[in-house]
């Protein structure tokens, strides 16, 4: 596929300079970039790689001021890094239609209670259970199970070895990858008089709402009664873990190795940073934003403030206890010299309190 530095401004409702015929292959990195490629310059630590690049289209900021000569022909937007994942979200698109996947393919099982709609893929080994409904244009990996009762909307996709329990909702325009599993039990146990303890049963499930991602190996635990829900435009990195009942609000984003406890509602619009824990029954303010290893043990209630450290405390706070953890060795060693010198002194008194008082001799 080639497309012109024409057809993609046009596309982006851009403004070209340089060569309007420029023809593009396939999209790169600017420090990567070869003849027939397309790049983007968003970030201005990369500015130098622009003027010795082989790419054949640059997409650059509009009001961006060139330091020196540019031999690519510039596509000017107002923003080249979503202007740039547009097109990476159409080049994928097409890959993936020219791969031709449709249709079920064999061997796998689907009951005969399933509703499929129009345009399904679903890849052999998956298991389809009773009465499961997949909504039209959905595209099912091989090796994905799919529990009894589920629900899976339109122009989702499921990758390979997705597990996904009983009476799970998924809407539409939802991407779960590879290993990821979707309505586990949640981790529930009565403590008993002997110390012993005994399973809760869970009996809820996971609701998923349109337009999530969620990345590989992930776990997402069934309520104990209710639904955990992730609601509309979640993003949700590798290697997290969502507990029973937690409610994460509309369009945040958790990085990988993350941990959010039982019954904890995190605001919308809301940013965790990875390896990040979240204790249980908490509430999170919309917008807060959690850096990476903190630990929150509180409510928070301000909204959009940042939070760092573990117990986390705000984010100046936090740095100026990191600008005095990082001084306390130089610290540790003046304290050492102030005691030293306050033993010294201390020894000389307590020396002139002993000797013999003068005589008066007059």
């Amino acid at each position: 596929m080639q497309f012109t530095a024409k057809q993609i401004s046009e596309f982006l409702d851009g403004t070209i300079e340089g060569d309007a015929g420029a023809k593009v292959a396939g999209l790169s990195k600017i420090e990567e970039a070869d003849s027939g490629s397309l790049c983007f310059l968003s970030n201005p630590k990369y500015e130098s790689y622009l003027y010795s690049t082989q790419a054949a289209v640059v997409i650059v900021k509009k009001d961006f001021v060139a330091a020196q000569p540019i031999k690519s022909t510039l596509i000017r937007v107002d923003d080249p890094y979503s202007a740039f994942s547009i097109l990476l979200d159409k080049y994928n698109e097409a890959v993936n239609q020219a791969s031709g996947l449709s249709g079920i393919e064999e061997p796998c099982f689907i009951h005969p209670s399933a509703q499929i709609g129009k345009n399904v893929f679903i890849g052999a080994f998956s298991y389809i259970s009773k009465d499961v409904k997949i909504g039209d244009n959905t595209k099912i990996y091989p090796q994905v199970f799919v529990g009894a009762e589920s629900t899976i909307g339109k122009d989702c996709t499921i990758h390979p070895g997705v597990k996904i329990y009983n009476r799970s909702v998924l809407e539409n325009r939802v991407m779960i990858h590879s290993n990821t599993v979707i309505g586990s039990d949640g981790f529930g146990f009565a403590p008993q008089s002997d110390g012993t303890y005994t399973k809760i049963a869970q009996i809820g499930n996971v609701v998923i709402e349109d337009d999530v991602e969620i990345g590989s190996g992930t776990t997402i635990d069934r309520a104990t009664m209710g639904s955990t829900v992730i609601r509309k435009g979640v993003k949700l990195d590798n290697l997290i873990q969502i507990a029973h009942n937690v409610d994460v609000g509309e369009h945040t984003v958790v990085a990988a190795q993350s941990g959010i406890s039982g019954s904890t509602k995190v605001g919308e619009k809301s940013v965790v940073g990875g390896q990040v824990g979240i204790a249980g029954h908490l509430s999170l303010a919309k917008g807060t934003q959690i850096g990476a290893q903190a630990g929150i043990n509180f409510n928070t209630t301000e909204e959009n403030k940042q939070w760092h450290g573990s117990p986390a405390q705000p984010l100046r706070d936090w740095m100026r206890a990191s600008v005095i953890f990082k001084q306390l060795p130089a610290v540790e060693k003046r304290i050492a010299s102030l005691e030293a010198k306050i033993k010294e002194l201390t020894g000389i008194i307590e020396n002139s309190s002993t000797l013999p008082e003068e005589k008066n001799e007059r």
